[in-house]
């Protein structure tokens, strides 16, 4: 195993962790779940996640791991770095600063603009 190839299989594996954690499937996953999720043979992943527990980022739970305090925060750095295209609001969606969130009147008359095919600005 060298550096790069650790670093990918952490970055994969506290993702898909940290994911299945906040999505309530699994807080302590076993290694066969976690290898039949990452689709990786679960001997392989088996070295990997001796090598995340020992730096600090998992941790035993029964017969799963579960991640450490330091492997939630980088499991969500990881994730959000991951995805951060895909939770951006894409072109017509309002972001949080849009005035439609001002008030319920507003966000009524916002709904009611995109239904008629109006475009406004959104900041």
């Amino acid at each position: 195993m060298d550096e790069l190839e650790i670093l990918r299989a952490r970055d994969e594996v506290l993702q898909a962790m940290y994911w299945m954690r906040s999505e309530g499937l699994a807080d302590a996953p076993t290694v066969v779940e976690l290898a039949r999720f990452l689709a990786v043979p679960a001997g392989t992943l088996n070295a990997y996640l001796e090598r995340f527990v020992a730096d600090g980022l998992l941790e035993p739970a029964g017969e799963g791991l579960r991640l450490s305090p330091q492997g939630i925060e980088t499991g969500r750095r990881t994730f959000a770095e991951e995805f951060a295209d895909l939770t951006k609001p894409t072109h017509g969606e309002c972001d949080e600063n849009c005035w439609c969130h001002d008030s319920p009147e507003e966000a009524a008359r916002c709904l009611e603009e995109q239904w008629a095919g109006e475009v406004h600005s959104h900041h």
